[in-house]
């Protein structure tokens, strides 16, 4: 019995010894894969060291492996990028969000190149991703508790902000620590830390406030699926503080976390067909295939004259359209606001926006989807479907389009 007992524990050293964890990690590739990562952030923004707003913000990003040549992969990305910010006591700042509702801020581009190891190759032109080079990993095996660095770079748009016209990168060294096994979400990963701060001092700018110190800190989880061979999910903890050439400083504050999504094949073409059954009852519903996915039209819709309050005759429309949407539970949806050509530019864009955002809260109450999955934009006049010179152009140009998006 005694050495039998030795045999066992024994046995349970060489189990759960570091060594029985180490692994190597790696990215894998395959051309055709596409999948999105939705990371959400919650942000306390600080003026002048006092709380100004609070802001969610829900990030999507769709990806394809475009090529795979050797150890490297040719990928295409779209960045989306949506918003809430809610003033804190008495500040004077705007915001086009509505309450409730994820208001679409930015689309960013992006084609680059990736090894096996994390290193990226890509053009100086694009501002995404923000964060290059993470992870990177040694190509070797690592022992639980074993740690490396690697540099990275983190890249701004401060075009609108600050009137610097190119991506503004700032380079840093990130230290790494591998884990050993994580739960995230009732699920088991390898996970490792990644670890790094910045320190710029940008030049001038002429005639324009500018940040005269960039500084900041990210310290991230990260959970590696290595059937797939890339992040499953990632937390972090960020705040960076930026000391402007007026006097004032801003801080952000905040978390972040973010995950792969990955959503059944979508037949467009047959959805479209599908869908096209359902609503054709419904007075001046279309429905077409884009590339972004599936669109639902709804021309002509009624509001009260200059507002986003829908009249009680579009409930049942919006009803019927509610019973589609939640069919397809996989995929998000996006709300676009449209107007005939009347009025200001500004104005135009505002009430699009505002309808739809009307219509997106309406799907949320009607539990279509989660807030953070409906993101809102309002495009004014800028896409119009007939003659704005004919009274029935411009009801057909007022419209709400719903997007079943694909990716």
């Amino acid at each position: 019995m005694a050495k039998r007992g030795i045999l066992l524990l024994f046995i349970a050293l060489i189990l759960y010894s570091p060594s029985a964890f180490s692994m190597e990690f790696t990215y894998k590739y395959k051309t055709g894969d596409k999948y999105r990562i939705v990371s959400k952030v919650s942000m306390d923004i600080f003026v002048d060291r006092k709380l100004g707003y609070r802001a969610e913000i829900v990030n999507r990003i769709a990806m394809e492996i475009t090529a795979v040549s050797g150890d490297s992969s040719r990928q295409s990305a779209l960045f989306q990028s949506a918003e809430t910010t809610v003033p804190v006591g008495g500040t004077n700042r705007g915001t086009n969000a509505t309450a409730g509702t994820f208001t679409w801020a930015k689309d960013y581009e992006a084609e680059f190149e990736q090894d096996k190891l994390g290193r990226m190759t890509i053009d100086g032109q694009y501002y995404m991703p923000n964060v290059r080079d993470v992870p990177v990993f040694p190509g070797r095996d690592l022992q639980v508790g074993e740690t490396w660095i690697a540099n990275g770079t983190e890249v701004h748009d401060f075009r609108d902000s600050y009137g610097i016209e190119k991506p503004y990168t700032i380079p840093f060294t990130a230290l790494y620590t591998y884990l050993g096994i994580r739960t995230w979400k009732d699920k088991e990963y390898p996970a490792f830390t990644v670890s790094y701060r910045i320190f710029m001092e940008p030049a001038p700018v002429p005639g324009k406030v500018y940040p005269r110190r960039i500084q900041g800190s990210s310290d991230q989880t990260v959970y590696w699926d290595t059937d797939h061979g890339q992040a499953a999910a990632y937390e972090e903890f960020f705040r960076t503080i930026l000391d402007l050439s007026d006097g004032q400083t801003w801080e952000y504050r905040g978390r972040a976390e973010a995950e792969v999504v990955e959503a059944p094949p979508m037949d467009k073409e047959d959805l479209a067909k599908s869908i096209a059954e359902e609503i054709a009852d419904i007075p001046d519903a279309t429905v077409r295939v884009s590339d972004e996915g599936i669109v639902i039209s709804l021309e002509n819709i009624q509001f009260a004259a200059d507002s986003a309050v829908l009249r009680q005759s579009e409930f049942a429309k919006l009803d019927a359209i509610a019973e589609i949407l939640i069919k397809y539970p996989d995929r998000d949806i996006l709300v676009g606001g449209h107007t005939a050509l009347a009025g200001t530019a500004a104005g135009r864009l505002q009430l699009s926006q505002e309808r739809a955002a009307a219509v997106a809260e309406y799907l949320i109450r009607k539990n279509v989807r989660t807030a953070d999955r409906v993101v809102i934009r309002g495009y004014g006049a800028d896409r119009p479907i007939a003659d704005n010179r004919t009274q029935e152009g411009m009801a057909r140009n007022r419209r709400v389009e719903i997007v079943i998006l694909e990716n």
